[in-house]
């Protein structure tokens, strides 16, 4: 039997109720790239009969972890943000995700502004996942028609995030971005 959506979200409970930190995590990414195997799974959810957005494949009501499907239909490049004080993995379903990892190059002291710089580029590519912790600056971009799944640490309209203009270095605070 092929690992499917509700195996998957047994696992997560399962690897988070047990270290909710990094390594929990990080079992989390191994089964979601476990689960892009499943063609059957990609086909339901990020097929192309799915309508275009993000939606929430599940919310655990204890642990507050979120599984989304993103079916984006126009190509984005987005601006470098984080999660706040959440954690994100995107797994690819179809098309690839171009990655950049941030690091800040100022103290942080200008909660309005920062200077940043690339610290690791890569592409993400159907079946293989990417985890960004707390408070990690990322940006990606990806093609028309990309579709991925995203798992966070909690629903991320709840909480602060910010993103951060390049060119000007400008620090916004930011409720929920379809990244």
């Amino acid at each position: 039997m092929p690992y499917d959506l509700e195996q998957f979200i047994a696992d997560c409970r399962t690897a988070l109720s047990r270290d909710p930190g990094p390594a929990g995590r990080q079992q989390v990414l191994q089964n979601l790239e476990r689960l892009l195997k499943n063609e059957n799974f990609i086909a339901k959810y990020c097929g192309d009969d799915q309508p275009i957005g993000i939606k929430v494949l599940y919310e655990d009501p204890d642990l507050g972890f979120q599984v989304l499907s993103h079916v984006m239909g126009k190509a984005r490049v987005s601006p470098p943000h984080d999660h706040g004080k959440s954690w994100a993995i995107y797994g690819q379903a179809t098309q690839y995700t171009d990655m950049i990892e941030w690091q800040r190059e100022d103290d942080g002291s200008d909660p309005k502004h920062a200077k940043l710089k690339p610290i690791k580029k890569y592409r993400l590519n159907p079946g293989q996942a990417g985890i960004y912790q707390d408070g990690a600056i990322h940006s990606i971009d990806y093609p028309d028609n990309a579709r991925f799944i995203r798992v966070t640490g909690t629903d991320l309209d709840k909480i602060e995030r910010i993103k951060i203009d390049l060119k000007t270095g400008k620090v916004d605070t930011m409720r929920m971005m379809a990244s």
